[in-house]
C-alpha cells in the first residue's frame, strides 16, 4: 500500500444521534469528508442511527435500544432477546448500569471479523468496548476517537448529585473503568483538542505517544451568516440536560439580567417534563424569557444559530464544543466558560468570544448584558468568529489529518504483525 492508495475504512459508533449530538455529527461529517478525499467508508452504528451522505454505507448494529429518548429504560418483550449480548445489556440496565459500549463491541466485532478482508482499518468513535481489542486477531488495525474522558462527566455529576443518588450514579458510570483499560491498550487515539489529549493522559493514564489532537471541523457552507438577527436572542445548545453542560448557571444568569435588557433564551435540548430544569425555570420566574426546542434538523439549527445575537456555552467542561464552532461559522459572537477545550476553540484574545469563569453566574450575566447592549461589538466579533471558523476548522483538514493517522497505524500494525493485510 502506498500513501496515494485509497483506504477502506470501517467507522464504528455505538450510538450516533443524528442532530444536536456531537458523536452523530462527527460520524456524518468525517465519513463524508473522507469519501470526498477518495476513500471508501462504511459506518457500523447502534441506534440511534446516523444520517449519512450519499456514498457512505451504513450497517446497522441493532440493540435493545434501552436508553432511547422516547421510551428510556423500557422492559423488552421476551421475543426481543435473541443473543447473549441482549441478555447482558438488559441485566446491566436492571442493575443501574450503562451497558451500550460493552454490548455494542460484542456485536460489532463478529461483523467486522467476517468481513476483515474488505477493510484496511477500523476507526472506533468513543466506544472503547473491551471486545474491540479482538480486532487485531482478525488482521485489522484499530484507531479510536476519544472526544474526552467520560471520567470527567462522572466527577461533575457526582459532585452535584444528592447523597441518595451517588451510589446508583457510580454504578451507571461503571463502564468508564472498562473504557480506561481499552484506551490504554489501543496504540493510537484521536482527540479533538490538546486539552482533551492532556485530560486523557491524566484521567486514563494514556501515554503521550498514544494520542494526537485533530480539531473537529464545521460545515461552513451550512453554518454561515445571512439569517436576520432577532433582537435579544441568546441560543444555547446542550446535547444532554446534565450538570456538566452548565444550563442552571445560564438560567440564573438570565434571571440576573436587568429588566431593561431585551433578552430571550432558546435552549436546544431535550428537557425532562417536570424535571429539575423545568422546576428551576419556574422557581426563577423566567418562563417568559426561556424556550426549549429539540430534534432540530441541521438546516433548522443553522438558521437558529445565525438568527442569534449571542451564543452561550456555559459548560463546566468541554472536550471541544461543536456548537461553539457552528455558532462562530454563523458569525455569532460566543460567550463561553474558560474550561476544557473552549479557549482553544473560540480563542483567548477576545476577538471572537468572551470567556468567563465556569459556574460564575454573575460574570456570565455581566457578559450577556454587555454584549446585548453593544451592537457594534457584536458585529465585529461576528466577523472575527466567522473568519476563525473558516480558517481553522474545516472538515477536509480534519479528514486529511485523520488519514495520516490511519496510514501510520496501518504501517505500524503491518510491521508488528507480519503477514497482516496492508
Amino acid at each position: 500500500m502506498t500513501n496515494d492508495d485509497p483506504l477502506r475504512i470501517a467507522l464504528t459508533s455505538y450510538r450516533s444521534k443524528p442532530h444536536c449530538g456531537g458523536q452523530g455529527v462527527y460520524v456524518r461529517q468525517l465519513s463524508q469528508a473522507l469519501t470526498h478525499l477518495g476513500h471508501s467508508v462504511e459506518v457500523f452504528s447502534g441506534p440511534p442511527y446516523p444520517d449519512l451522505d450519499e456514498g457512505v454505507a451504513l450497517t446497522q448494529v441493532p440493540s435493545l435500544d434501552l436508553y432511547n429518548d422516547i421510551d428510556p429504560f423500557r422492559r423488552p418483550k421476551f421475543a426481543e432477546f435473541k443473543t447473549a449480548s441482549d441478555v447482558l445489556e438488559y441485566l446491566i440496565m436492571c442493575t443501574a448500569g450503562f451497558g451500550e459500549p460493552r454490548t455494542f463491541s460484542r456485536r460489532v466485532v463478529p461483523l467486522l471479523a467476517a468481513r476483515a478482508a474488505e477493510f484496511d482499518i477500523v476507526h472506533d468513535n468513543q466506544t472503547y468496548g473491551p471486545k474491540l481489542l479482538d480486532i487485531a486477531k482478525h488482521g485489522l488495525p484499530l484507531v479510536g476517537t476519544m472526544h474526552h474522558p467520560i471520567s470527567i462527566d462522572r466527577r461533575v455529576e457526582l459532585a452535584s448529585a444528592s447523597l441518595r443518588k451517588k451510589l446508583p450514579m457510580r454504578r451507571w458510570y461503571g463502564f468508564v473503568r472498562a473504557q480506561q483499560r481499552v484506551a490504554r491498550a489501543i496504540p493510537m487515539s484521536i482527540s479533538p483538542s490538546q486539552s482533551s489529549v492532556d485530560d486523557a493522559i491524566r484521567e486514563f493514564g494514556m501515554r503521550p505517544d498514544q494520542l494526537v489532537a485533530i480539531p473537529i471541523g464545521v460545515d461552513t457552507e451550512r453554518f454561515r451568516p445571512g439569517t436576520p438577527r432577532v433582537p435579544g436572542r441568546v441560543v444555547a445548545v446542550c446535547s444532554a440536560d446534565v450538570p456538566m453542560k452548565g444550563l442552571p448557571v445560564l438560567l440564573r444568569a438570565m434571571h440576573a439580567l436587568p429588566s431593561d435588557v431585551e433578552a430571550e433564551l432558546i435552549v436546544v435540548s431535550r428537557v425532562a417534563p417536570g424535571g429539575a430544569t423545568e422546576k428551576l425555570v419556574a422557581d426563577l420566574g423566567i418562563g417568559w424569557r426561556v424556550q426549549f426546542v429539540s430534534n432540530l434538523e441541521d438546516d433548522a439549527l443553522a438558521t437558529l444559530l445565525a438568527s442569534a445575537e449571542v451564543m452561550c456555552v456555559p459548560s463546566l467542561y468541554e472536550g471541544f464544543s461543536l456548537p461553539a464552532a457552528e455558532a462562530m461559522a454563523s458569525g455569532t459572537p460566543v460567550i463561553a466558560s474558560d474550561v476544557g477545550a473552549l479557549p482553544e476553540v473560540v480563542g483567548r484574545d477576545g476577538e471572537s468570544a468572551v470567556l468567563v469563569p465556569a459556574g460564575d453566574v454573575a460574570a456570565l450575566s455581566r457578559a450577556l448584558e454587555d454584549l446585548l447592549r453593544s451592537p457594534q461589538r457584536r458585529a465585529a466579533m461576528g466577523v472575527s468568529a466567522r473568519a476563525r471558523a473558516v480558517e481553522r476548522l474545516s472538515w477536509e483538514a480534519t479528514a486529511r489529518a485523520t488519514v495520516d493517522v490511519y496510514r501510520r497505524e496501518i504501517a505500524r500494525f503491518a510491521a508488528v504483525h507480519k503477514g497482516a493485510p496492508c
